[in-house]
């Protein structure tokens, strides 16, 4: 199990951009299953992207053709670009390696 921390959240208004990034204590390269979840207020955790290798990414619906999320191996690092985020995005992003969770970080878009 690895230790995981998330940054890059903030707040920004409806068609702006923001890059999450998750940091993992240590190798990710033995992990296929990547991804990202998120949890708005009131709301069951839903998932946003599966990161694997190369093109094997799968998205959401909803965020389909707006977010993409890549991963860099010799940085431990896990990244979920989001572009043109609504409203319906607000949320806290978490990031999930294997069995491992990490604190989330607060996306917050006004409109």
């Amino acid at each position: 199990q690895v230790q995981l921390v998330e940054s890059g959240g903030g707040f920004v208004q409806a068609g702006g951009s923001l890059r999450l990034s998750c940091v993992a204590s240590g190798s990710i390269l033995r992990f296929y299953n990547m991804a990202w979840y998120r949890q708005a207020p009131g709301k069951q955790r839903e998932l946003v992207a599966h990161i694997g290798y190369g093109a094997g990414s799968n998205y959401a619906d909803s965020v389909q053709g707006r977010f993409t999320g890549s991963r860099d191996n010799a940085k431990n690092t896990v990244y979920l670009q989001m572009n043109n985020l609504k409203p319906e995005d607000t949320a806290v992003y978490y990031c999930n390696i294997g069995t491992s969770w990490g604190q989330g970080t607060q996306v917050t878009v006004s409109s």
